[in-house]
């Protein structure tokens, strides 16, 4: 490879990064203007309660299939793999516990959100870009309404919601999923398995897993309408809106389980101090 090649790969290659980062910055800056301009408008008339009753349906209750099969999918795993792991070390009385802390700590959670955000996310973003490109939001703002309140506010309020509800009765049917194979092919007794599965686990097990919900619902919500508001460039726009909000919705909320894990933990220990 001659030196001019090399040089031009180089400067690319600085060019993208640099593209990259200042897109990192516009985002963060556009997501926080967004945020704000809610809580603002959440203060003040007027609301549209039915609203957040329709949104609270069709990004809500048309997610329940999903989450339940991905929860019903991993307890069933879950218990499979530890139980053949631990039955060579005698630890096979552990596994109800051992599934049930992981589903309700962190699998649970973070997989039905990350379904949640491929769906929901997704279609937010679809939606509201769809109407940026066709000019109905236009329509909207010439018609003297914020498209903010009719628009970002329900589906973020239906999320915040929604979410936690959705990710708790996934839970129960993750640690059902875990029960029903823990018993066919583990020999564990279903009432062995719930009584270490749900009644050995502390509440706070089950309180911090639904309390992350909480941050992803509005991690969701706003990275979707975010990029549906910004959406330019017709058809096109639209795909490439979609795309960003479910790439950018995920890597969120893996990066903040982290954040929210560290935290909480914190906190906990701080208590039992």
């Amino acid at each position: 490879m001659s030196l001019s090649k090399a040089i031009k790969l180089i400067a690319v290659g600085q060019s993208s990064g640099l593209k990259a980062l200042l897109g990192t910055f516009e985002f963060i800056g556009g997501v926080s203007e967004l945020i704000a301009a809610s809580c603002r408008r959440l203060l003040t008339r007027p609301f549209y309660p039915q609203l957040v009753a329709e949104q609270c349906y069709s990004l809500g209750v048309k997610s329940l299939s999903i989450a339940f099969i991905t929860a019903l999918s991993t307890g069933a795993v879950m218990s499979l793999q530890f139980g053949y792991g631990l039955e060579r070390f005698g630890g096979k009385p552990y596994v109800p516990r051992v599934v049930g802390l992981s589903i309700f700590r962190e699998l649970g959670p973070v997989l039905t959100c990350l379904m949640i955000s491929g769906r929901v996310g997704s279609g937010i973003a679809a939606e509201i870009a769809s109407m940026k490109v066709t000019q109905q939001i236009d329509a909207i703002r010439a018609l003297g309404t914020d498209p903010i309140r009719k628009l970002v506010i329900p589906r973020v309020l239906a999320l915040i919601i929604m979410t936690p509800l959705i990710t708790g009765m996934a839970d129960l049917f993750g640690v059902l999923g875990g029960m029903a194979i823990s018993a066919t092919e583990l020999n564990i007794h279903p009432d062995f398995y719930l009584n270490e599965g749900l009644f050995a686990l502390r509440s706070s097990d089950f309180t911090v897993g639904i309390a992350k919900t909480f941050f992803f619902a509005i991690i969701i919500g706003f990275t979707g309408c975010y990029y549906g508001l910004k959406t330019e460039g017709g058809t096109q726009g639209v795909g490439q809106a979609t795309t960003h909000a479910v790439v950018t919705g995920s890597i969120l909320i893996t990066i903040f389980d982290f954040v929210l894990t560290k935290f909480f933990w914190i906190f906990e220990s701080g208590l039992e101090l």
